[in-house]
């Protein structure tokens, strides 16, 4: 049997165990200006290194969660403000497309918890479904027994994150380009994606993803915001 990895680092670090929940943001091609990318990135080889200096692995851990989040508000937040790049997302026929796909695959590959649809980047929180099962009942924990395969089996049952998104996103480029009347790359490659660990850290990753076009300045309430969504019976 090949052996599926769980973790994997390109620019990013990639940590995919099978049986969870992820949040994960995509965002559309040359969304950023390189010049942001590399102070980020160079700012976060500074910080993992301070942080790879610690002796005690339990602070080493704690300060890489806290320092990830960090990452995660800078990067988001110069999404939200950036005047920089394509705004395709704005155009409601590519929205709808984005919108239409991603319900699409709902019990599918995946239990859908939220997203929101911004106007260069999508927030997006789901749990890949078993391979084994028909359809998914459970609803946001974690915790769900797998102990009985070994991790590659688990990972091998599971669909793969990394897989979901590359079909989110070449079936939405396909068709979001050809409303553009365009041709070339619609997203970056390359997503962020982050373990959603137990209820009180997903509610709090919900709120922000839902209060997200509001804290953009886009609408007042995110009630108002037509591309936010969330399966609230998922988290009770």
């Amino acid at each position: 049997m090949t052996e599926i990895k769980i973790f994997y680092k390109r620019n990013l670090p990639h940590y995919q165990p099978p049986g969870y929940m992820f949040f994960v943001t995509f965002r559309l091609a040359d969304s950023l200006p390189v010049q942001s990318i590399i102070a980020l990135k160079e700012e976060s080889q500074k910080v993992l290194k301070e942080i790879a200096g610690y002796d005690n692995i339990e602070v080493r851990k704690e300060k890489y969660k806290i320092y990830q989040s960090m990452y995660f508000g800078k990067f988001d937040k110069l999404l939200d403000s950036s005047s920089y790049g394509p705004k395709w997302l704005k155009e409601e026929k590519v929205a709808d497309i984005v919108k239409e796909i991603i319900h699409y695959n709902d019990n599918k590959t995946y239990s859908l918890i939220c997203y929101s649809i911004m106007p260069n980047h999508v927030h997006l929180v789901f749990t890949p479904v078993d391979r084994s099962e028909a359809s998914i009942n459970s609803k946001t924990s974690n915790e769900a027994s797998i102990n009985s395969k070994t991790s590659n089996e688990a990972s091998a049952s599971f669909y793969i994150v990394t897989k979901i998104l590359q079909d989110i996103k070449s079936k939405t480029a396909l068709r979001g380009n050809k409303i553009l009347n365009r041709s070339g790359a619609f997203w970056q490659h390359e997503s962020y994606d982050h373990v959603v660990r137990d209820e009180k850290e997903l509610k709090r990753i919900v709120e922000y993803v839902l209060n997200n076009p509001v804290k953009a300045g886009l609408c007042e309430k995110r009630e108002e915001w037509k591309w936010n969504y969330c399966d609230f019976e998922k988290l009770t």
